[in-house]
């Protein structure tokens, strides 16, 4: 008994450094999904968030026509984003033709297809495609490149800028191209605006929910 006793209590010994080596493995396992899960949950939060205050959105159908703007002070790229956004205003396509065929919401789907249209793509940084699903992502892509201005910094947007909100008594958690600047006053033009296409004239400087600009250049 006594021999047997002295081999379980080595066996035992033994034992002891692979269940800590196990238990460590286990430990950094578990550390690592709750990152994922972390990273990943911030915009599928931001999403919900998203669904949950469509029902202070502005449903009003916006302006029947596209403004004249005068375009000869402007970049060549910057003429291209609002040349694009008249047509596809006038033409009133479906979201799926901006976001490659995905049935979602799509307001940053049709920035991220003008842009690139316009010469000026952007990069999805965790597909590196053109097209950025969310506005979420699209902030922290300007923010990468050195090109986000925060809201109430005292940057005046100019047309063809991408402006994006988080909470908009307005828009809601949504992201649009800056069309004019009447003295802080904006018009905009956006995707999944109550479904379309919206020229949208907001003729109050109040802009809360308004996270900033994305200038173009």
């Amino acid at each position: 008994m006594l021999v047997r006793s002295y081999f379980m209590e080595q066996q035992q010994k033994r034992a002891k450094p692979y269940k800590l080596i196990i238990a460590c493995i286990m430990l950094v396992g578990f550390v690592a999904v709750g990152a994922v899960v972390a990273y990943k949950w911030q915009p599928i939060m931001h999403k919900v968030r998203s669904a949950t205050n469509t029902s202070d959105i502005d449903r009003t159908r916006g302006e029947a026509e596209f403004p004249q703007v005068d375009t000869s002070q402007l970049s060549p790229v910057r003429q291209r984003i609002l040349s694009l956004a008249k047509t596809e205003f006038e033409a009133q396509n479906k979201g799926t033709k901006y976001s490659e065929g995905t049935e979602e919401a799509w307001c940053a789907d049709f920035v991220s297809w003008v842009m690139r249209e316009a010469g000026a793509p952007l990069k999805n940084g965790n597909t590196g495609g053109w097209r950025i699903p969310g506005t979420f992502t699209l902030q922290e892509y300007y923010e990468s490149i050195g090109k986000f201005q925060k809201a109430g910094n005292g940057y005046q947007p100019k047309p063809g800028d991408v402006a994006m909100y988080n909470g908009s008594p307005i828009f809601g958690d949504h992201t649009n191209i800056v069309v004019q600047n009447n003295d802080g006053a904006l018009v905009t033009v956006g995707g999944n605006e109550d479904g379309r296409i919206r020229v949208y004239n907001n003729t109050k400087k109040d802009y809360d929910g308004l996270l900033g600009y994305g200038v173009v250049d």
